[in-house]
């Protein structure tokens, strides 16, 4: 399970570093990359895996913490895929939608370090 949960981590950081690296590359320009949405999508699949995983192995689980992960996590993706539709479809992306993605992605990293 140790190997499950570290290749877990790892591509929950990745997803992590693809939100945050686009929202920084695309700051002044308001929009979201597709890479900002598979890293959303790749957060939150691998962010429920590692709770089953860790529930799996009784391992002693903060579900209030995890419960908020979820719900930012949820704050990310929604915009995320709002803003790539509209920036697929050559339609403007406000900024409020681009600095979202973004910003609760940066805010989800806060509370996965800092809440212990």
């Amino acid at each position: 399970m140790t190997v499950l949960t570290s290749i877990l981590v790892f591509l929950h950081v990745l997803g992590a570093a693809a939100i945050v690296g686009g929202w920084f590359a695309t700051f002044r320009k308001s929009t979201v990359l597709p890479v900002q949405l598979w890293g959303a999508i790749a957060q939150l699949v691998t962010g429920l895996a590692l709770v089953g995983v860790l529930g799996a192995t009784h391992t002693d689980v903060n579900y209030t913490k995890i419960t908020v992960k979820l719900l930012i996590a949820m704050a990310v993706l929604i915009p995320a895929i709002i803003s790539c539709r509209k920036a697929a479809a050559k339609q403007e992306v406000s900024t409020g939608l681009a600095h979202a993605v973004g910003g609760m992605a940066l805010i989800n990293i806060a509370v996965a370090t800092l809440w212990s």
